[in-house]
């Protein structure tokens, strides 16, 4: 057997080249990464693949594809006994076998107290398909099958320093861990991945691949070990599945249906890519047969043409902190109603009349049925990616909106629309994302959304008109520029911070506050620094210790009060707060108070005209969370 990685110098250039032509699962390709070598620096230089090579005895030759300009693009490598030459971009090298592995990477994994790590899975303790040989899988045994090496360092453990009422971890306080941790790894491509085992995500999803929102992404990941938790066989499964599929986006593959949404585009496979037999597709939306029948079939591997970007992707498309996920994912074709569409569902995009330049745009995303009940999934809001957002700009550019964390589900609740469920409603604020602001001037836009239903189908909705207006006083003028700081966009996705990392930014909105506080938009800042407040933060420091916050009430009652009595901003998020405040109105110690929140809420969108169906939701909604914050405080 030949294949593996060589390496060889030429002068001041130096070749990593992989021959994948036999051996496990072959792709019958070679590749390569050149590095440029001055004194005691290395640089990348560039990339290539031949696709198809012609083998003739010990030559190995075709035609290759570079990610940059050379007038040779024949390749050819003489291999025996595992040394020889290789002729690249006409440049010679001799070279000699490094490693059978293609790739190699460093996993870092830390856990905090109390969350156990995933060790094996025997895969032939459960059924499986006939054709796939029973053996004993770890994380990195998964990876190494793909030909891909990780290099484990020694597990940390994270103390946790105070207490909380709980261990669950929202979004910003993965950011904030992960801008401490990574601060010490410096800011530059590298193969080498952080993973984080916490306890359970305020979502109760079961892992994140959270790194997505600067210029060296892809280096963070956490799996939750309250949903995946478990000694049965069954438990062992899925916690294997769950991180090597985050570890699989640190590496930049995409979900199996969203691979059209690649740069370039990536062919979807079969059923939309929700019939793909792959660690990056969804158990629970395999195609055919759900869950049953993808652990029934699947060969614990990842697919072919993932398979071929592990080993021989470019090095800035795969390495860690290099090209973002989904690289130039962000711009593409306005989504296009289907010809035909029987799927029985109906999505609108919905937002107010105009916004001010400066204030967060959130849409509402309505869908509902038309015609016979319909059951599909629960997932509409854009952050679990089942929905895409396209955003076109007055320029006429088309950007596909990221969310500043996604999150990967497993588990797809059922939802029934009927007579007494005629719509669900998400509301989603789509002004800010992976790619910074995405309404930073005047002027018309208009977003159109896809909703991706449990039977596969793409359900467009018509373009929505969002209408930016121009600043008109000096006022106008100076919020607006406080409020389109990047780090103030990260602060509204996260629904606030304390990571030192924003700091400017919530500088900035509190200046919104004090010099501002009686325009239109320091309600917004007001929201942020006020359900930031109300909540307990936990911090990861430098020596890897989880310190807690605990939550503000008085601070986060000030803010929340003026949010809710302007009831300016939209009605989903409106609930929210309003639930918010009852909250720390109770840890107050007052009950009453709490209790008059809920009662003032339902009263806000009987005022507000919303229809009988939701107005029965919102009583419903009130009278659990009062009773849910009686017996908190009993």
């Amino acid at each position: 057997m030949i294949s593996g990685l060589y390496e060889g110098q030429d002068g001041d250039s130096r070749l990593a080249l992989r021959v994948d032509v036999d051996g496990p699962r072959p792709t019958g390709r070679i590749s390569g990464d050149l590095f440029t070598v001055a004194g005691a620096t290395t640089s990348y230089a560039g990339s290539f693949l031949v696709d198809a090579p012609a083998i003739d005895g010990t030559l190995i030759h075709g035609r290759g594809r570079f990610s940059f300009d050379t007038s040779v693009r024949d390749v050819s490598i003489t291999i025996n006994d595992r040394t020889g030459t290789a002729s690249v971009a006409g440049r010679t090298y001799q070279v000699s076998f490094a490693s059978p592995y293609f790739r190699s990477v460093l996993l870092e994994q830390d856990s905090v107290v109390g969350a156990v790590p995933f060790v094996s899975y025997r895969t032939g303790t459960l059924p499986g398909p006939s054709g796939s040989p029973a053996r004993e899988l770890t994380v990195g045994a998964a990876y190494a099958e793909a030909g891909i090496e990780l290099r484990v360092s020694e597990p940390g453990v994270i103390p946790v320093d105070g207490s909380g009422s709980d261990l669950a971890w929202d979004d910003a306080e993965l950011h904030h861990a992960m801008t401490r941790h990574f601060s010490a790894f410096g800011d530059a491509p590298a193969w080498r991945v952080w993973l984080l085992v916490a306890g359970k995500h305020v979502g109760g999803y079961r892992g994140i691949m959270f790194d997505y929102n600067d210029a060296r992404q892809r280096q963070g990941a956490a799996v939750f070990h309250d949903a995946i938790q478990g000694t049965s066989p069954q438990s062992q499964r899925a916690q294997l599945r769950t991180y090597v599929h985050e570890l699989g986006h640190a590496f930049n593959l995409l979900h199996s249906w969203q691979k059209n949404l690649a740069r370039p585009p990536q062919p979807l496979g079969p059923d939309g890519g929700f019939g793909d037999l792959s660690w990056m597709n969804y158990v629970q939306n395999y195609r055919p047969g759900g869950e049953a029948g993808y652990w029934a079939a699947f060969p614990f591997q990842f697919t072919e043409p993932e398979l071929v970007h592990l080993r021989h992707g470019f090095y800035r498309d795969v390495a860690m902190g290099a090209n973002a996920f989904g690289t130039g994912a962000a711009e593409i074709d306005p989504f296009e109603q289907p010809v035909e569409d029987r799927s029985g569902l109906r999505l609108e995009v919905r937002a107010n009349e105009s916004f001010e330049l400066g204030e967060p745009v959130v849409v509402e995303l309505k869908l509902s049925y038309a015609g016979e009940p319909r059951t599909t999934h629960g997932h509409l809001h854009p952050d679990t990616e089942f929905t895409q957002v396209s955003i076109t700009q007055p320029g006429g550019r088309t950007v596909l909106y990221r969310p500043m964390m996604r999150h990967c589900v497993d588990t797809s609740p059922e939802i029934r629309l009927d007579p007494g469920n005629p719509a669900m409603y998400r509301s989603a604020y789509i002004g800010h994302g992976r790619d910074g602001h995405y309404f930073q001037q005047p002027g018309d836009y208009h977003v159109r959304a896809q909703y991706i239903a449990a039977d596969g189908s793409r359900i467009v909705s018509p373009a929505c008109l969002v209408r930016v207006r121009f600043p008109v006083t000096r006022d106008d003028h100076q919020v607006a520029e406080l409020m389109l700081g990047e780090e103030q966009g990260k602060l509204f996705s996260l629904l606030g911070s304390d990571s030192p990392e924003l700091r400017s930014g919530n500088l900035a909105l509190d200046e919104v506050i004090s010099r501002y506080g009686g325009h239109p938009l320091a309600v917004y800042a007001r929201l942020v620094k006020g359900l930031n407040a109300e909540r307990e933060f936990k911090e990861l420091t430098p020596g890897n210790e989880l310190r807690i916050r605990p939550p503000d009430p008085k601070q986060g009652i000030e803010h929340l009060t003026h949010v809710a009595r302007a009831a300016t901003i939209d009605n989903i998020t409106l609930n929210l707060v309003m639930r918010r405040l009852a909250r720390a109105e109770a840890r107050q110690g007052d009950l009453a108070r709490a209790n008059a929140v809920m009662d003032r809420m339902v009263a806000t969108f009987e005022a507000k005209g919303v229809n009988a169906v939701v107005l029965g939701q919102i009583r419903r909604q009130a009278e659990l969370t009062k009773a849910a914050l009686g017996a908190e405080i009993s």
